[in-house]
């Protein structure tokens, strides 16, 4: 019988063997960028479904979303770690995001606009977003807004 599974042609396999060369090793992207609280990483990266879930209810693309006005408002940002959290923490809700806040706020001297800068920017740059440079020159341009 026929195997009819993949594109692979069976009857010709040929392996090849490549040397890579360690300066033509493409960069990898990080797999997650965590969010420490009270002592515990959070995982977070958003995937393609839950982008898609906040893109229909802001109806706003995410770079815009997140980047038109300066730092965005809190709700939205918790919004996004929610989301972004979702795949790993399951069951996780937007009051427990608030929690998480208001302790990483409280006990380690978070703010919006570390959550900003600290979080929300190096989450988007692990979710394929932007690179790590594009996201280093998005915080230094937020760091000048903020100075003058």
């Amino acid at each position: 019988m026929e195997n009819l599974g993949g594109l692979e042609n069976t009857e010709e396999k040929q392996t090849e063997e490549k040397v890579l060369d360690i300066n033509e090793a493409k960069k990898k992207r990080k797999p997650f960028h965590y969010w420490t609280v009270g002592g515990r990483d959070y995982r977070l990266k958003l995937k393609a479904s839950t982008i898609g879930k906040l893109e229909n209810k802001y109806k706003k693309n995410m770079t815009n979303i997140l980047l038109d006005d300066g730092i965005p408002p809190l709700s939205i940002m918790l919004t996004v770690i929610q989301a972004a959290m979702e795949p790993w923490e399951h069951n996780v809700s937007y009051t427990d995001v608030q929690k998480l806040y208001d302790k990483w706020a409280e006990e380690e001297g978070g703010n919006q606009t570390d959550l900003f800068s600290k979080t929300i920017i190096p989450l988007m740059a692990v979710s394929g977003f932007f690179t790590q440079k594009q996201a280093e020159d998005i915080l230094e341009e937020l760091q000048e807004n903020l100075q003058g």
